[in-house]
């Protein structure tokens, strides 16, 4: 009864998290002009309370590293997108059917949430990992096209020809991102401090406001 309890409680919180995710969403750029193509990247991330936010005046003192800080940010938002979505659904037990190595009898059910899943991983398939990070970094999606623009467009449909649309929808991904950033990280010291994962916390009653 209770792993049914923990599982009902995990897929909750990945409703939640899908339902709401338009509450994280920016407000829309200022109006530009229907001529543009492009948008402003100056503009975008501009969210309250926080305002430009800028501490140490990088953007005054290193103007030409803005965009490079700007692509790391869109990057490193991504991927914490893709690690917490992964958390939510791996500690809800949403798993592969199959084997992860049948050389290795390893079931993906087999793979333990959490950080430490990672190390139960084979060295083959973590160099597999590896391989089709490095293949995404240099030639699929190239680190050096700092636009994060792949033509991929937003689940296949383009913006290019609405500026105002696509700046809405790049401060969406950019408030998406970083709170995703807070949220794995909060999730990885946590796991840290106390032994438990996600689930295990939320089962232990553990995660509380305050």
């Amino acid at each position: 009864f209770i792993v049914l309890f923990n599982i009902s409680k995990m897929k909750l919180a990945i409703a939640l998290c899908l339902s709401s995710a338009a509450a994280f969403q920016a407000p829309a750029a200022a109006p530009a002009s229907t001529a543009l193509r492009a948008v402003d990247e100056s503009t975008l991330g501009v969210q309250a309370p926080a305002g430009f936010f800028d501490p140490l005046n990088y953007c005054e003192d290193q103007p030409e590293s803005f965009a490079r800080r700007r692509a790391v940010e869109r990057k490193h938002g991504r991927i914490a997108m893709v690690a917490i979505t992964g958390v939510l659904v791996h500690n809800a037990q949403i798993e592969f059917p199959g084997y992860l190595s049948k050389s290795a009898d390893l079931k993906f059910s087999d793979v333990p949430d959490g950080l430490g899943g990672f190390f139960s991983i084979p060295a083959a398939g973590i160099a597999q990992i590896l391989a089709f990070c490095a293949l995404v970094e240099l030639a699929w999606w190239p680190a050096n096209n700092y636009s994060g623009d792949y033509g991929c467009g937003f689940f296949g449909t383009s913006y290019n020809d609405d500026p105002e649309t696509k700046a809405t929808k790049l401060n969406a991904e950019l408030a998406n991102g970083r709170l995703a950033m807070l949220g794995i990280f909060g999730n990885m010291v946590a796991e840290a401090q106390t032994g438990q994962t996600l689930g295990e916390q939320m089962g232990a009653g553990n995660m509380i406001p305050f």
